[in-house]
C-alpha cells in the first residue's frame, strides 16, 4: 500500500508542522503551495531537503495546474485557504471565491486517485458562529450542533460559508473523507495575524509606561498547541472509524480570557505593562471551545502541551527567528 501523502498549504503553519510529523513517521510527503500565505524559510528548506519530502509550487485555484498532480496518493490533507480574522475582514470576497475554487479542484484531484484512503478537509470552528450569535450554543460545542449562517453582510460570513460549502461538497463527493474543525491552533511559525503571536510581538516591542492594548479582553478561548494538533491529524488518517466523520480539532479546556492570555505573555517576556482594554473585535463570539469527547474517543489521544508551556515554546521560536532574527512567518 502506498504511503504517499499530499498536503495543500504545505508551506503554511499547520501544513509544514504536519509534513514534518508525517515525514518522521516514514510517510512520503508532497507539499503544494503558491506562497500566497506560506513562506520559504529555513524550516521549509530543511524539510524539503529530506529524501521523502518534495515541494510542488502550484496554484490550487487553477484547475489546469492541478491536472499535473499524480494519481498515487494514499491521502490528501487540504489545508490551503485564506484564514485569519484580519485577512477575512479586509478581503471577504476573495476569501470566499478562492476557498471554494480550491476545494472544488482538490475534490476533483481526490476523485482521480487510484487508491485514496482519505481526503482530510480543514474546515473551521467559525461554522458555529452564526448559531451562537442568533440562538446561543452549548459550549464546549459538539460537532452535531445545528449550523446557522451569520448575517450575509458580515465579512466573516464569507469565510464561514466557504468552509460550510467545502464540508457539503466533501459529504457528497463520493470520496472517503474526514472533515476537521480546528479551534485556535497555535505554535511556532504561525502568522502574525493570529492572537498569540500578535500579543507576543506587541509585548516584545512596547515599553512601560505605554499600555498594552488588548481587544475583546473578556472573550474566552481554548488553545491547542501545534504538536498536539498534528498528532491528532495523523491519527485521523490512520483510524478507519474516522472515515465519513466530522471532528473537532483542539482542546476542550481550560478556556482563557484574552486579558489573562495577554498577562501570560507579559509575565513570560518579563515586562511591567498595564493592560488597556479595547473594544471587542467585530463578529468575535464571547466564548469558543470544542467538545472533544468524540475526537478523544475515536483517536485515543489527549492533548499533552499545556497553554503556558506552549506559549513559551512559541515565544522561544519567535524570539530567535523573528523578533531578534528579523525573519518572516507564514501569513
Amino acid at each position: 500500500m502506498s504511503n504517499r501523502v499530499l498536503i495543500t498549504g504545505g508551506a503554511g503553519f499547520i501544513g509544514l508542522h504536519l509534513a514534518r510529523h508525517l515525514a518522521s513517521n516514514e510517510y512520503k510527503v508532497d507539499l503544494v503551495d503558491n506562497f500566497t500565505r506560506g513562506i520559504t524559510d529555513l524550516d521549509l528548506e530543511t524539510l524539503v531537503s529530506q529524501e521523502n519530502v518534495s515541494f510542488i509550487p502550484l496554484d490550487l485555484s487553477d484547475r489546469e495546474s492541478m491536472m499535473t498532480l499524480g494519481s498515487g496518493y494514499h491521502a490528501i490533507y487540504h489545508l490551503a485557504g485564506i484564514v485569519g480574522v484580519r485577512h477575512v475582514l479586509n478581503r471577504p470576497y476573495e476569501v470566499m471565491d478562492s476557498n471554494i475554487r480550491m476545494i472544488q479542484n482538490v475534490i476533483s484531484l481526490a476523485r482521480r486517485q487510484s487508491n485514496l484512503n482519505r481526503l482530510l478537509f480543514a474546515s473551521t470552528s467559525e461554522v458555529y458562529a452564526g448559531t451562537l450569535e442568533k440562538y446561543g450554543l452549548e459550549i464546549p460545542t459538539v460537532e452535531g450542533a445545528n449550523i446557522v449562517l451569520s448575517g450575509l453582510s458580515c465579512p466573516r460570513t464569507t469565510y464561514m460559508l466557504s468552509k460550510i460549502v467545502g464540508e457539503v461538497m466533501c459529504q457528497h463527493s463520493g470520496v472517503p473523507f474526514t472533515i476537521f474543525r480546528p479551534h485556535n491552533i497555535y505554535g511556532p511559525r504561525m502568522g502574525m495575524a493570529h492572537v498569540i503571536p500578535e500579543l507576543l510581538m506587541k509585548v516584545w516591542d512596547i515599553q512601560s509606561p505605554q499600555p498594552l492594548e488588548v481587544y475583546s479582553v473578556d472573550h474566552c478561548r481554548s488553545f491547542c498547541y501545534i504538536d498536539d494538533a498534528v498528532e491528532m491529524l495523523k491519527r485521523m488518517l490512520n483510524t478507519d472509524a474516522c472515515d465519513q466523520e466530522t471532528l473537532n480539532l483542539g482542546v476542550q479546556g481550560p478556556e482563557v480570557a484574552m486579558r489573562d492570555l495577554a498577562q501570560i505573555c507579559i509575565d513570560l517576556i518579563g515586562k511591567n505593562l498595564i493592560i488597556k482594554p479595547m473594544a471587542p473585535t467585530s463578529g468575535s463570539p464571547h466564548r469558543r471551545a470544542p467538545n472533544m469527547s468524540r475526537s478523544r474517543g475515536l483517536l485515543g489521544y489527549e492533548a499533552q502541551i499545556g497553554l503556558e508551556q506552549g506559549i513559551e515554546k512559541t515565544f522561544d521560536w519567535y524570539r530567535e527567528y523573528v523578533f531578534d532574527g528579523g525573519g518572516a512567518t507564514a501569513q
